[in-house]
């Protein structure tokens, strides 16, 4: 067996960063950036209110109140094109463009009205700039403001739009083939199933996590226990990026991923990870489609594309680093002396008195266990051969969800 940390590595080798296409800011959620973005416009472009009010020479109201003359209105939108000279104001509006000659704006409240061709300011400008937005506040052109390599959110998103972008250079998303295998598999849903069947959930769930990570799940199905029909299964991974396979990974009479793979050319790299749950993890190419062979458990099946199917499709749309970043948290409660495979247990997540967060594993860890594993805020990780832990101690976590941790 190998350790996790050369098995993840030797994975990452087989991949790199796609090609990039362009897509349109509506369909750009989520995707990952392939190149740096520079603004083509400067934000705001002008010099703009920042409240409603009246855009106002600052020295004319240096003594209060004063008698200003009204001789315009710049809402957003449309600038006022005259000069404003000693003594006037023109009505102004959140955004609207601050008019030549002004160098500040006094908000409507600290105003009174006169028929509106007269106000009197109650309340002064304490210095010129006063709730003025200077031109380029955010950004000006040529900055740049996105860079390669990162996932766009909707924050992100509204960023290029505004730095007037309305195509976005992407990674093109992964195409990850996934394939089921075992006889003993049904489909959720039907209405008679035998005692001696197991409903195909991992399919499910790794279609999920494919589309949550960002890419395109192409599904093959279920195969039977045949090397024939395992063959002709894993032919529809031709054209993706990467072949999942779930189930037959180990070495019993029925576990016949090697040998139906073997011939259609794959060429393994590695077999057996120090690894609990998925031990019986795969890993190796059918000629330039690198193949994960994931354990049938679907706890064991779900926690390995955690370590690996991830990490491996971050690399695939250049996110650097790949795969989830561990955390330090406390130990919920005690732990016996851990064997020479790296655990990974399923744990709940509270912050204590002090804020601190406390992560408990639950004491059932069967890797069959799809209940636990959707409870779970993440994974205790016990290296190999660890001593025995006691409540209390520090421990690393992966996370799986963010409702443990907040906001």
């Amino acid at each position: 067996m190998i350790t996790v940390e050369e098995a993840q590595a030797r994975v990452l080798q087989a991949f790199a960063p796609l090609a990039a296409e362009s897509v349109a800011l509506d369909r750009a959620s989520g995707r990952v950036l392939a190149a740096d973005l520079t603004a083509r416009r400067s934000q705001p472009p002008v010099a703009v209110s920042a409240m409603d009010g009246y855009a106002i020479r600052a020295a004319d109201v240096a003594m209060l109140p004063a008698r200003l003359s009204v001789i315009g209105a710049a809402p957003a939108g449309r600038k006022f094109t005259g000069t404003l000279g000693a003594g006037q104001a023109v009505r102004i509006f959140t955004g609207g463009s601050v008019p030549s000659g002004a160098d500040a704006v006094v908000i409507q409240e600290n105003v009174v009205s006169e028929d509106g061709s007269f106000i009197r300011v109650l309340d002064g400008v304490s210095r010129p700039g006063a709730n003025i937005r200077l031109a380029g506040l955010d950004f000006t052109v040529g900055d740049r403001l996105l860079t390669a390599g990162r996932r766009l959110t909707a924050p992100a998103i509204g960023l290029a739009a505004a730095m007037n972008l309305a195509d976005l250079p992407v990674r093109r998303q992964p195409r990850v083939a996934i394939l089921s295998t075992g006889d003993e598999l049904v489909m959720p849903g039907e209405s008679s199933i035998g005692e001696d069947r197991i409903v195909a959930a991992n399919g499910f769930a790794l279609a999920a996590y494919v589309r949550d990570w960002g890419g395109e799940p192409v599904d093959l199905g279920i195969a039977r226990d045949s090397i024939a029909e395992l063959k002709a299964a894993a032919a529809g991974a031709a054209g993706c990026d990467l072949l999942v396979t779930s189930g037959g990974a180990s070495v019993g009479e029925h576990d016949l991923i090697q040998r139906a793979l073997g011939e259609s050319g794959f060429a393994l790299e590695f077999w057996k990870v120090a690894l609990r749950p998925g031990k019986p993890f795969i890993f190796g190419k059918i000629g330039a489609v690198p193949v994960l062979g994931l354990p049938g458990n679907p706890v064991s099946a779900l926690v390995c594309a955690l370590l690996f199917l991830r990490p491996a499709i971050d690399r695939l749309l250049g996110l650097d680093p790949p795969g989830i970043a561990e955390m330090s948290v406390t130990l919920g409660r005690d732990l016996p002396a851990n064997d020479q495979r790296q655990d990974y247990m399923r744990a709940s997540i509270k912050r204590d008195a002090r804020g601190t967060f406390v992560a408990t594993p639950f004491e059932h860890q069967d890797s069959s266990m799809l209940s636990v594993l959707a409870r779970a805020d993440g994974l205790v990780i016990r290296p190999p051969n660890a001593p025995a832990a006691r409540k209390g101690d520090p421990v690393h976590l992966l996370p799986l969800t963010e409702r443990a941790f907040g906001a």
